[in-house]
């Protein structure tokens, strides 16, 4: 009854008769267009941007324009868009997912809705699931686009900055998914404004979109550093508290824990690591590692703040007294502490940037997606994506034959069962492809064909040119092709001469995925385009998806039925149950990418208001305005933190105008006195008063122009640290998280609290340091802005990947100027290396 109700409501018809109404206009356009000259075809390209900047919109240039590509395709290449790839580009153009068949021209399909939206001038993205795919598209649709008057760029991964920004400068820009992820992280890390390679991301066309936006969503993209807080640095800061000595080189307020360094203390810092100021921008590491050893070791107390468990250290919760696994002190104090016990400094490799595929993709204004098999994850695409599925019916019937599964009692007897088929048909001269799940199969059936002299090629799922070459092969008269069944995608199987004539190319199927889709795609290799051809899976009770549901039942009837390997079971019903238990894997896989979403959508919201900030540091000429604000919230913290009590008498104003003097002003330039008897808002009236006096000093000596790079170069600085920071301390938090559990608690809405406690913690961390070093750094004439870490691209899911591409970085000195030089010479380093430094 269901599925007669669905087949009278299904949606699909519906869009199906709006896309066929669309493809009737551009059909009806076919005759003017042939009669057209090559230069007044040409032409039409500038016509529409023309019409476009006047105000037409694209639905309104969309007949004519793909009208225009379907005759330029005939012409450049030789191919002629079928109607039902018209309808196929509509949908695309609509930012929905075409699911058409394998062998139906989805390349082909996708130049018509590419062109229309690169009418726009905002750049249109073509992504691939690999390097080959993206220069073969590129070269042989961009011919395409060039003859129309177009520019076409390439993105892969061996670029250079310059090369990546004219790329992604064109009109149509190819890339792969993991090359665009990169790209925009690396961007948002980016020094100067110029250095950026991206556009802002405006429309992007999926191949293969379920094996990106699904398959690979699972794992986020993630550019992993060696962070510029050495270990050592550590141990030295460490070593050097030690010696320092209360109410005299530092100051411990205990009501805000807060520990400062006193004159005294400055001068000793400035003595034992031989430097000339350690408020200089070039030794901002050091006073930080300084200042968090001091916190260490005054303000935290073992057993009480922490615990110390297996070498490691562990968090104490100071409300409910748990102990918090997973979590670690921000801002390089969890190090501090390591320092402290003696124990070894974790976590120098850290996370300095990552964002989901999911979170990326969406921020294109319009997304549109291909693939031959989606609608089993429609769902998902609709929930997380915003993209219906539209099911585009094939260009000719499908005459393929879809075999009902055999199964089998025994792995051994599916196996031996499988290799037989395969003699036979190789006998015939039918092209043989061979799906297997996992790498370890094919090897097993390799070794079968082996024994029996069959000649085979083997695949695994490493993506590479050669592979993409054996597939192509594959439909050749008597070939035998063993591929993982995501090996070759996005790349046809053309059958060989006389192949028709013996079957057309037979797929053979050695289990069922855990993914329908993935299943569905190996059948689509055979019958494309209206060949014939057979597809068969052959199954076993043994097999992994058996086994996890259910196949007990099915071996004690297959038992009393007196069956064994030699008499296959071939039932719809065991399909079914087969489908029933694939649906609910494919279920909890969902369920799995939706939780990593929630969890990256607490990242993705702090991620935004970062590098919002961030690009408006490069963008904007004056940042006084930034930094007074974050001076003025510092100021107002400081005051409010040691005027907490009711009655004036009890505020910490000796405290608060040290503070002052450790992070804003010169020692004695505001005194307890100057500050007693006003209130909180005099208070801060007062000191700002005496800041921006100060501040406006050091503009008259630094000159406005020096003043304004000075700026930049502490804004950046200090929000790259302080971010880089938090998005590890986020990483540890979430892979503990899920430990919460036992406590009877919701593990991601623990990490929602804590992960923006934590980025408060974080902003007014930003807003502190700023304040500091706008106030207390000296300026040399060297000023430049320097990259805080080193940073490469990691993604542990590309299998076989080659190494990646580090990023570029300026090598920050360690060395104090008065200290003997590295390079070996017996001079200072300021006499020598660090004179150019």
């Amino acid at each position: 009854m269901l599925g007669v109700i669905n087949k009278v409501f299904d949606p699909n018809k519906k869009d199906l008769k709006r896309l066929e109404k669309k493809a009737d206009k551009v059909e009806a356009l076919a005759a003017d267009y042939a009669a057209l000259s090559d230069d007044a075809l040409k032409a039409k390209t500038v016509e529409f941007m023309e019409r476009y900047e006047k105000g037409e919109t694209l639905d309104q240039l969309m007949t004519e324009a793909f009208a225009t590509v379907r005759e330029a395709s005939k012409r450049v290449l030789g191919m002629y868009p079928f109607r039902v790839q018209l309808m196929g580009a509509a949908s695309l153009h609509e930012g929905n997912i075409s699911e058409m068949k394998t062998g139906e021209g989805k390349t082909l399909t996708s130049t018509l809705a590419v062109y229309l939206n690169a009418l726009t001038k905002k750049g249109v993205h073509v992504v691939t699931v690999n390097e080959y795919l993206a220069s073969r598209d590129a070269e042989e649709m961009g011919e395409l686009f060039e003859w129309l008057g177009l520019t076409v760029g390439l993105n892969i991964n061996s670029l250079t900055k310059d090369e990546k920004r004219e790329a992604y400068a064109a009109d149509v820009t190819y890339s792969t998914n993991n090359e665009l992820g990169f790209d925009y992280l690396r961007d948002n890390m980016v020094l100067y404004k110029h250095d950026m390679v991206q556009r802002p991301l405006h429309y992007a066309v999926i191949d293969e979109v379920d094996s990106i936006l699904i398959d690979e969503a699972r794992t986020p993209l993630i550019i992993s550093g060696q962070a510029a807080k050495a270990a050592q640095l550590y141990k030295q800061a460490n070593a050097f508290t030690r010696i320092l000595s209360k109410d005299v080189d530092f100051l411990y307020d205990e009501s805000t824990k807060g520990v400062t360094l006193t004159e005294e203390g400055i001068e000793k810092v400035e003595k034992a690591f031989s430097i000339d100021n350690l408020f200089d921008l070039s030794h901002v590491r050091l006073n930080h590692a300084i200042n968090q050893a001091l916190k260490a070791h005054v303000s935290m107390h073992k057993d009480v703040d922490y615990v110390v468990q297996d070498e490691e250290v562990i968090i104490v919760d100071q409300f409910t007294g748990r102990l918090m696994k997973g979590r670690r002190y921000s801002d390089g104090l969890h190090q501090a502490i390591e320092a402290k016990e003696g124990l070894e400094i974790q976590n120098e490799s850290m996370t300095m940037a990552t964002i989901t595929f999911q979170n990326f993709f969406r921020m294109y204004d319009k997304l549109a997606g291909m693939t031959g098999t989606a609608k089993t994850e429609e769902e998902e695409f609709r929930n997380i994506y915003n993209m219906n599925v539209i099911v585009i019916p094939t260009n000719k019937p499908i005459v393929r034959d879809d075999r009902v599964d055999l199964i089998y009692a025994s792995i051994a007897g599916k196996y031996k069962a499988v290799a037989e088929d395969i003699i036979e048909r190789h006998k015939v001269g039918q092209p043989v492809l061979v799906g297997t799940v996992a790498i370890e199969t094919s090897e097993i059936i390799s070794d079968f064909l082996r024994k029996n002299g069959i000649p085979h090629s083997v695949l695994n799922a490493k993506n590479h040119e050669s592979e993409a070459e054996i597939i192509l092969n594959a439909g050749q008269k008597g070939a035998v092709t063993i591929a993982t069944n995501m090996a070759g995608r996005g790349t046809d199987i053309k059958l060989g001469e006389g192949v028709l004539d013996v079957g057309g190319l037979a797929v053979i199927g050695t289990e069922r995925h855990e993914s329908r889709r993935i299943d569905n795609q190996l059948r689509g290799r055979a019958g494309r385009q209206g060949d014939v051809g057979v597809t068969q899976f052959y199954l076993s009770l043994e097999d992994d998806l058996m086994r996890r549901f259910g196949s007990d039942n099915m071996r004690n009837m297959m038992g009393k039925l007196g069956m064994d390997d030699s008499q296959p079971l071939q039932s719809k019903i065991v399909t079914r149950s087969v489908e029933s238990a694939q649906k609910r894997v494919e279920g909890n896989n969902f369920d799995a990418r939706k939780r990593l979403l929630q969890y990256d959508d607490v990242l993705r919201q702090q991620r935004e208001v970062i590098y919002k900030e961030r690009m408006e540091v490069l963008e904007t000429d004056n940042m006084r305005a930034l930094v007074e604000n974050m001076i003025n919230a510092s100021i107002e913290r400081m005051v409010q933190t040691h005027t907490m009590e009711e009655k004036q008498e009890q505020w910490l104003l000796k405290s608060l105008a040290d503070t002052i003097a450790a992070n804003l002003l010169p020692e004695n330039t505001i005194t307890e006195q100057d500050l007693a008897g006003k209130s909180q808002e005099e208070l801060i009236a007062f000191i700002k008063e005496e800041v921006y006096k100060q501040y406006d000093q050091k503009e008259e000596e630094m000159t406005a122009e020096r003043m304004r790079e000075f700026e930049k170069v502490v804004l950046l600085r200090s929000i790259d640290t302080k971010w880089i920071d938090h998005i590890d301390a986020m990483e540890q938090l979430r892979q503990g998280i899920h430990l919460r559990a036992y406590g009877q608690t919701d593990p991601l809405r623990e990490y929602q609290n804590e992960g923006f406690a934590m980025f408060e913690s974080m902003v007014e961390a930003i807003e502190e340091d700023v304040a500091k070093y706008a106030m207390k750094a000296e300026i040399r004439n060297n000023l430049q802005r320097e990259e805080v870490a080193k940073g490469q691209a990691v993604n542990p899911k590309e299998e076989g990947a080659a190494q990646p591409k580090k990023t570029p970085v300026r090598k920050e000195m360690e060395v104090g100027r008065n200290q003997l030089c590295p390079c070996g010479s017996g001079k200072k380093f300021k006499n020598c290396h660090g004179a150019s430094a």
